[in-house]
């Protein structure tokens, strides 16, 4: 039996010794491991804080502090050993545990998250209604070196002054985000874990907690050696000009010093920030030799991994598609923030080095950044995750759309994406994004529309954004009569034969072409099909007659139902006093629990024989 299999509570946890601890830590990265090859997720992350996640445990009370997470993937130590061991092979599985951190899934869970720099704000908040509602507990807010350079996790920073309350803030260090991070604030981390007087400060602490007279309490120790452990922390750092105690840097993989410094920490008067270092993937070779590689794993990976799939993906499509123009085109450049493995831009990063920008975890400066470019002559492309976009509405919305700017925006992981769960969903980007003015809004059914549109929008005088779901892209698809550009328009692949009509977009089309067939089989005449290609402006030049026509149309999307381009039609109908009768298929007012792709499709009522159902049905028509 390992040390995991015994260990029933963290009290028993806080009574290990050294020797027992690291094949605590063995264990932990055992069970990770085997579990995350098989079921996909963030590998890296969690190997490298299985230390920190110990001390953590070993000096908090999960039940009575309050321990909050940054992003929350690197908290499947965290999970184990907070009750749901027996539990974690079905991390990620429907109906399983999340890959992030959930308040209804523990009370050991105290904030809900998935994306980046929310961690110091939940915490002072926590602290705060701490303090007002009379309560004794300490908060503990984990954030990594990538995640705090986004402008939410500053605006936390330089807040704590003035809330006057307690927290403690842990920098955990691997000098990563996911990619190796960026900007200047990186060197600042990267000058202060190589601190010269680290070894005096660790020593110093040493010293005097063996030396402390009995009865002397820990806080009148703090006092006294305030200004010599200030002292021996300089030079100056950012927190200190901030007026925020910084304690470290600390070695992240070693139990006894952290318990020491956590134990300081809880007795200390003021908040402070610890500033920890450690490995992203300790403890399984390959994800230390290739810590971005192993970062996110999907559920088809395995330790033997690497080799190149005969399909490529959509975002490696599209990033070629980029890099052939960036070629011809010295005014192309392509932004990320910190997703430059996840939207396979690691090609034009080396052939195009001074035209490719990383901006770290900060959606919001990337999106003005392109459209000041946009502004200066070049032709910029933001390659960013739907769900990350949500961060930069404003920033798409009033610098990029309102001033008209040619940027354009690939918009990666757009509809259901699967394991990550509710937070990392595609769902909003249509909804919202088809309502800017001076935005073009698109989604190709296979790579040859892919390639008509990217040409299109580096002509366009504005900008334009063009969604792509997750997966191997379709590189052709119903192209036995068409192949050249429809500018703005909508294509009517094939014309209805009675009274159905499918319309999709982007991925549905491909979906709905699927159902097409399978009606066939099942000798069912089959629908018609219209693939919608422009979300924003729709072209009612083609939808018009359609909706005349008395049809029964059922529109298909990949995200949320309300706003969506099925209501569009629907209401356009209404509108026109057509008596077409206008069905919806797509994603309802929820937010998508984890699971795969095709559990997340069924859970909406998208499957093929729904869609072949409809084709069957007798006709009905409005009247009046």
């Amino acid at each position: 039996m390992s040390i995991l299999d015994n260990l029933d509570s963290l009290e028993q946890l806080k009574d290990l010794d050294p020797n027992d601890l690291s094949v605590l830590c063995q264990d932990l990265r055992t069970m990770i491991s085997e579990v995350i090859f098989r079921n996909g997720g963030h590998l890296a992350s969690s190997l490298g804080t299985v230390e920190l996640t110990v001390s953590l445990l070993r000096s908090f009370d999960p039940l009575k502090d309050r321990i909050v997470f940054d992003v929350g993937h690197q908290t499947y130590a965290y999970k184990i050993l907070t009750g749901r061991r027996d539990l974690f092979h079905t991390i990620r599985q429907f109906g399983g545990l999340s890959g992030f951190p959930k308040r209804n899934e523990s009370p050991c869970d105290h904030f809900d998250v998935g994306h980046s720099s929310t961690s110091l704000s939940a915490a002072l908040g926590y602290a705060k209604a701490r303090d007002i509602l009379g309560q004794n507990h300490n908060v503990v807010g984990i954030i990594g070196d990538g995640s705090i350079i986004n402008g939410m996790a500053f605006e936390a920073l330089n807040h704590l002054k003035e809330t006057d309350t307690k927290v403690i803030y842990i920098l955990n260090d691997n000098a990563m985000s996911i990619s190796p991070r960026v900007g200047g604030a990186a060197t600042h981390f990267a000058h202060l874990s190589a601190n010269p007087y680290y070894q005096k400060l660790k020593k110093a602490i040493k010293d005097c907690c063996k030396g402390l007279p009995k009865g002397e309490t820990i806080e009148n120790l703090l006092g006294n050696a305030k200004d010599q452990i200030k002292s021996l922390v300089k030079p100056d750092n950012i927190f200190d000009s901030l007026d925020i105690d910084y304690w470290g840097p600390f070695d992240g993989h070693s139990i006894e010093e952290m318990d020491l410094i956590f134990g300081l920490a809880k007795r200390f008067n003021r908040s402070v920030v610890i500033h920890l270092i450690t490995q992203k993937g300790r403890g399984v070779e390959a994800a230390e030799n290739e810590p971005s590689k192993y970062h996110g794993i999907g559920v088809a990976f395995s330790k033997d991994a690497g080799k190149t799939p005969k399909a490529i993906s959509w975002s490696q499509a599209f990033a070629r598609e980029i890099e052939k123009r960036a070629e011809y085109d010295p005014r192309v450049v392509a932004l990320t923030p910190a997703m430059k493995e996840g939207s396979a831009l690691g090609d034009f990063a080396s052939r195009f080095p001074d035209r490719f920008f990383d901006v770290g975890i900060a959606e919001e400066h990337m999106m003005t950044l392109s459209a000041g470019m946009a502004a200066g002559g070049l032709r910029p492309v933001a390659f960013i995750y739907s769900t990350f976009l949500q961060r930069a509405m404003d920033q798409l919305s009033h610098d990029v759309c309102l001033q008209s700017l040619p940027v354009m925006i690939a918009i990666d992981r757009s509809g259901m994406i699967g394991e990550d769960g509710e937070t990392h969903q595609g769902l909003a980007d249509m909804t919202w994004c088809r309502s800017i003015p001076n935005l073009v809004f698109q989604a190709p059914r296979d790579l040859e529309d892919l390639k008509i549109m990217i040409d299109e929008a580096m002509k366009r005088p504005g900008p334009t954004a063009i969604r792509y779901p997750r997966g191997s892209v379709v590189e052709s698809l119903c192209r036995e009569k068409s192949g050249k550009s429809l500018g703005l328009g909508a294509e009517v692949l094939y014309q209805p034969q009675e009274d159905a009509l499918f319309i999709g977009v982007g991925k549905t089309v491909d979906f709905l072409y699927k159902a097409r067939q399978e009606a066939v089989k099942r000798g069912i005449v089959a629908p018609g099909l219209v693939d919608l290609r422009t979300v924003a402006p729709l072209d009612w030049d083609t939808i018009d007659p359609l909706l005349l026509g008395g049809y029964r149309i059922l529109v298909a999307e990949d995200g949320y139902l309300s706003g969506g381009v099925g209501e569009a039609i629907a209401a356009r109908a209404n509108e026109i006093g057509a008596s077409s009768v206008v069905q919806q298929m797509g994603v309802d007012r929820l937010f998508l629990p984890h699971g795969t792709i095709e559990d997340q499709w069924e859970l909406c009522g998208m499957t093929i024989d729904k869609a072949v159902a409809f084709c069957g049905e007798k006709r009905e028509r409005k009247t009046g």
